[in-house]
């Protein structure tokens, strides 16, 4: 099983995404996001690590999420073995779920935030993965899971993102998770005036999000937070 959520603000830029696996280091091939464009989960059967790159060019180039699932429909031959989620600068999803995936497959789009996964345990996981995330960051959680509205974020909540994605995760596994176990996870936040955050476990060796937490709990402390304040927030040579 892999599960992805991917967010994207509209109004401020910051880009999100949080994938788990079954399997080791996720983060080296699953899920990618950039300030200013828009996010990228890709996995399935036999995951494409390439998506990544060309759903960045594409997104660079204007196109929707749309377009690039159509484009990279038409052009791989072996889709069919991929999951493959994009989100674009409009907040808007569209996802390839390729038909030789190993059930339960699925997703769920909501403006500027959407989930999904393959080899799922049930349907839950993938309610509870958005629900979790809507709820730890908007203040309109049950109209936007209902009624598909347009999310109103809570005041400053860009500051707690990978702490609600954690949280977001953490009730998608409680809903069910991996038969095999979840072993491996990966988040990313970019933000337009400050260094992106990017928390990887590789293989956890007992609880997974008690690990991801420890992580970013490490990231937090005073330290580590004044070496990223001196951190460019752009190239800046």
């Amino acid at each position: 099983m892999t599960i992805s959520l991917l967010h994207f603000n509209p109004s401020t830029g910051t880009s999100a995404s949080i994938t788990a696996t079954g399997g080791p280091a996720v983060g080296g091939y699953v899920n990618h996001c950039w300030r200013s464009l828009g996010a990228c989960a890709t996995q399935g059967l036999f995951t494409n690590p390439w998506y990544g790159e060309f759903v960045q060019q594409h997104l660079k180039q204007g196109q929707t999420a749309q377009q690039i699932i159509d484009n990279i429909v038409a052009l791989d031959s072996d889709h069919a073995k991929r999951q493959c989620l994009v989100m674009d600068n409009r907040g808007h999803s569209a996802i390839l779920s390729g038909s030789d995936n190993i059930p339960i497959v699925g997703h769920l789009a909501f403006q500027s935030v959407a989930v999904a996964g393959n080899m799922l345990e049930n349907t839950q996981v993938l309610s509870d993965f958005a629900k979790g995330f809507l709820t730890n960051t908007s203040l309109n959680s049950d109209d936007v899971l209902n009624n598909n509205v347009v999310p109103v974020y809570k005041e400053n909540y860009e500051s707690t993102l990978p702490e609600a994605l954690i949280t977001a995760l953490e009730a998608a596994l409680n809903a069910g998770g991996d038969k095999r176990g979840t072993v491996s996870a990966s988040l990313r936040v970019e933000y337009q005036d400050k260094a992106p955050i990017d928390i990887r476990v590789d293989w956890a060796k007992s609880n997974l999000i008690e690990e991801m937490r420890f992580v970013l709990e490490k990231v937090r402390e005073s330290s580590f937070q004044a070496f990223l304040d001196g951190v460019p927030n752009r190239v800046n040579i």
